[in-house]
């Protein structure tokens, strides 16, 4: 199955960060660099309110599709395949990099996120900023919720996608295991249903700007994503060349 209807059908309706997104690049200038762009939900909204953006991401289907969509709506994000824990743009800077959603929580742990941090220095802009987003995944079923998460639905060519996350699994210091039931059904009524997981790395926002520090990097205010009603909020981490 393709992997940019699987990233759409359960990252393309979140917006909740978006305004952050507009705001910071409104006030820190172009190009922006989008690390773990996906199909581009982040970095074509930026562009479709005229800021510069760079795509870096390390699946090439996912960059595939963000390009064509691009050019469908006339823009122009160039993309860069390449791994988050140890890009190289050959000495391009940038005034914002942003992390949205758990990215830097899909980095294999405190080795990846060390060869992230070394590379994100090396690409920031003086007087530049990235503001990487972070979220727990345990707090989406935590006793607080009286529901279960709904499922991420789509339909695309006829085609109806379901997403279900179902459980999450704590591993302690291996991270958090995040569960779900990815259903198709298709014209003829032909249903498919597979199992899906992720792990995310154990991380908080304390734990990242300690990493960061000792990368040479500064530690700026922290911001936030409220939660909506679907999503659980974000912390933003700052940090400077």
């Amino acid at each position: 199955m393709s992997a940019a209807i699987w990233h759409d059908v359960e990252c393309g309706a979140y917006v909740a960060d978006l305004e952050l997104w507009r705001a910071l690049a409104q006030a820190h200038g172009g190009p922006v660099l989008d690390v773990g762009a996906g199909t581009g939900r982040v970095a074509l909204d930026l562009a479709g309110h005229g800021h510069d953006v760079v795509a870096l991401d390390l699946d090439p289907e996912l960059l595939a599709a963000l390009t064509a969509r691009a050019a469908a709506a006339g823009l122009s994000v160039p993309v860069h395949e390449a791994d988050a824990r140890s890009f190289d743009l050959g000495g391009a800077r940038f005034p914002l990099v942003l992390v949205p959603m758990q990215t830097v929580q899909l980095l294999g742990g405190a080795a990846g996120r060390a060869g992230f941090l070394a590379a994100l220095r090396a690409h920031l802009a003086p007087g530049g900023i990235a503001a990487i987003a972070l979220a727990d995944a345990l707090e989406a079923f935590d006793v607080e919720h009286d529901a279960p998460p709904l499922p991420d639905i789509r339909e695309i060519d006829g085609v109806v996608y379901s997403s279900l996350p179902v459980s999450v699994e704590d591993r302690g210091a291996a991270g958090t295991a995040l569960h779900r039931v990815r259903e198709t059904v298709q014209r003829d009524g032909t249903h498919a249903s597979e199992q899906n997981t992720i792990v995310l790395d154990a991380l908080d926002a304390a734990t990242l700007e300690d990493e960061a520090r000792a990368a040479g990097l500064t530690v700026g205010r922290r911001l936030a994503i409220p939660a909506t009603e679907e999503y659980v909020g974000s912390a933003v981490v700052v940090l400077g060349a």
